[in-house]
């Protein structure tokens, strides 16, 4: 039985790898159009926060109803609703005009969905994986989330430079309906979370809020975790820019490929063999090295430096990722589940919010001005970075890098934190 279940997870995981290869080719080239059409590192994380926001508000909304409802219905509905936004924006292309607004509606659209499918696909993991294998399902998950930094950069960039940009939307929807006939496939998963249908909607909300407040350990672990998403959120709206100033759309994909292969070789290591360690250790060493080779990244102007530290700095995400995702999942009731991994998200990521929100404009306004060549740190800090279009950015990479470390090392310390670890052990789970 248990076997038949991992094939079921297996199925709508090959689903949902497909899914994030096509989504990761939209988000690459729509990013790389934007900046090209406005040169503007604000506009370029503008669409990534519109991308996001949407999301990021509903997912209490989809964690409830990842606990009251049909998992695999909402599975389908949220990947229907992401072609929605995506065809939006291809209509909107097809009549030949650049509008930035549009744009930001169609990924605006595809988000609010995002919201719904992605708690019930989290959730449904726990009803599909025996608990002894959360660590490897963990790492297949983040495997496939890979795909669109692995897979989908390569193929984007030489997309873009041959096609319309028509062509990778459509490519996109593609990929998503793969994805509902993948999660089609399957029966419907045995549950433990049925709820009584008069309880009310906010009244589940709140219930989750406090649940994750009560539970000391994970709430600290989720507010911290919040800080880092805020610095790592800077290098993920700003990355582009960055090397965009150095090369072209081309180089970008390839560069953003090479260094994620980190993530493809680290998150086979721990589907395969999983993590059997202190997850709390795990966490603090390997967030704490992400935050070093993030910093190296921005000391460089060199294409080949920058690949290199990228490479090493997305090998330490699975990791991260996964140690945080075990130690969270084992400590909390399965009937909680859906609601549960939503208010952690949405703690947690506020921190991206703010990175993406302001990214831009401490890119265009504040750094990169003090790094021009007559610039206010051109003549101290610019002497070690360089200086010119882009070296602010890479400023702001060394600062938020540094930023991780010191948090890498606080989690690794705190005793409420380490407490979830020894509720592990002895619970005899791992």
């Amino acid at each position: 039985m248990q076997d038949k279940k991992l094939g079921e997870f297996l199925i709508i995981w090959s689903g949902q790898l497909i899914s994030a290869i096509g989504s990761g080719l939209t988000a690459f080239s729509l990013g790389v159009y934007t900046f090209q059409n406005t040169h503007s590192a604000i506009s370029y994380s503008l669409v990534i926060l519109f991308a996001f926001l949407p999301s990021f508000v509903l997912l209490p909304f989809g964690g409830v109803l990842a606990d009251r409802f049909d998992r695999k219905k909402m599975m389908i509905i949220g990947d229907a609703g992401a072609i929605a936004g995506v065809l939006f924006i291809l209509l909107i292309m097809l009549r030949g005009s650049f509008q930035l607004e549009y744009i930001y509606g169609g990924v605006a659209i595809s988000s609010v969905f995002t919201a719904i499918q992605s708690p019930a696909y989290k959730a449904a993991v726990s009803d599909l994986v025996p608990e002894e294998l959360y660590s490897q399902a963990s790492g297949l998950i983040q495997l496939a989330g890979s795909a669109q930094y692995l897979i989908s950069p390569i193929i984007a960039g030489l997309l873009i430079s041959v096609f319309h940009m028509g062509m990778v939307l459509v490519i996109d929807i593609i990929t998503f309906l793969m994805a509902i006939t993948a999660v089609l496939m399957i029966k419907k998963p045995d549950t433990a979370y049925r709820k009584q249908e008069k309880e009310d909607f906010f009244q589940d909300m709140a219930e989750s809020f406090r649940y994750i407040i009560s539970q000391k350990g994970i709430f600290y672990l989720v507010l911290l975790t919040s800080l880092v998403c805020f610095c790592i959120g800077l290098l993920q709206a700003l990355f582009g820019p960055m090397i965009l100033t150095l090369t072209n759309s081309k180089m970008l994909g390839i560069a953003l490929s090479i260094a994620a292969s980190g993530m493809l070789v680290s998150s086979l290591f721990i589907g395969v063999l999983g993590l059997k360690k202190s997850m709390v250790s795990i966490l603090s060493i390997f967030l704490a090295l992400s935050g070093l080779f993030y910093a190296l990244m921005g000391v460089f102007s060199n294409i080949i430096f920058i690949i290199v530290f990228g490479f090493l700095f997305f090998s330490t995400l699975p990791f991260v990722n996964t140690s945080l995702e075990v130690l969270i999942r084992r400590n909390a009731d399965n009937e909680r589940q859906g609601r549960l991994w939503s208010m952690v998200a949405i703690i947690s990521q506020v921190g991206y919010i703010m990175a993406f929100g302001s990214a831009g404009f401490l890119a265009d306004h504040l750094f990169n001005p003090l790094f021009n060549p007559n610039g206010a740190l051109s003549h101290s800090i610019g002497l070690l970075i360089g200086t010119g279009q882009g070296r602010g950015i890479g400023f702001i990479f060394i600062l938020s890098g540094l930023c991780v470390v010191i948090l890498a090392l606080v989690i690794g310390r705190a005793k409420k934190i380490k407490v979830l670890d020894l509720e592990i052990w002895n619970g005899g789970s791992i």
